[in-house]
């Protein structure tokens, strides 16, 4: 039913582009220095942090997934009621969130000036620090704490200018000379082309 989504900011894109967490995953494995972590195979490892950052990224995803079913089943009823479908998108969602302890990824959700929250850049460095502790393909060298400190601090720089690339990107489409809607189609493939030029210009290539 096309009125249940009409005013929703739950069917958001994910917060990192899937291809810049690669790239993200591929710099930490680059860049964590050898006196702290050393890495035998860094393919294995970079998709081994790619893999476990999408995951904590995507789990918003699934808990909106899981309250888009739950109202599913009222969704006649909130119509024929005039219940606002974003509302009680917000109140399930929240309730969920607390029982759960979901950490919030959305800086918007947190008053983080980053897109990505520093709560859930935490979360994921203790979850990386001890995936890379159990890997065959890297030993830590040292404190397993100072290695995680280092991951949230070449992550933070590394973001810092995603969400750089990313502002830039939007201002230019909202400064187009015709409106283009926030949320359509159009605005979304021309804040991509726009995105993927930004990052360019702080010389960043996603396939490095």
């Amino acid at each position: 039913m096309e009125w249940r989504y009409a005013n929703s900011s739950e069917h958001a894109r994910m917060l990192i582009p899937k291809e810049f967490v690669t790239y993200l995953a591929r710099q930490l494995t680059a860049k964590l220095p050898a006196n702290l972590i050393e890495i035998s195979n860094p393919a294995a490892v970079a998709e081994l942090i790619d893999s476990h950052i999408l995951d904590e990224l995507t789990v918003e995803d699934r808990l909106n997934e899981e309250v888009r079913g739950i109202l599913e089943e009222y969704s006649v009823y909130m119509s024929n009621n005039g219940i606002s479908y974003s509302e009680m998108f917000r109140k399930i969602k929240n309730q969920l969130v607390q029982q759960r302890k979901i950490v919030r990824a959305s800086g918007r959700d947190t008053g983080d000036a980053m897109k990505l929250s520093r709560d859930k850049i935490n979360e994921i460095s203790h979850k990386l620090v001890t995936a890379l502790r159990k890997a065959r393909e890297c030993r830590l060298r040292r404190d397993i704490n100072e290695v995680r400190l280092e991951i949230v601090r070449l992550m933070t720089d590394i973001l810092t200018n995603e969400d750089k690339a990313d502002k830039a990107a939007r201002a230019k489409v909202r400064t187009l000379k015709r409106e283009v809607q926030e949320g359509s189609e159009e605005f979304d493939l021309l804040q991509k082309r726009y995105y993927a030029e930004e990052l360019k210009a702080l010389g960043i290539d996603l396939g490095r």
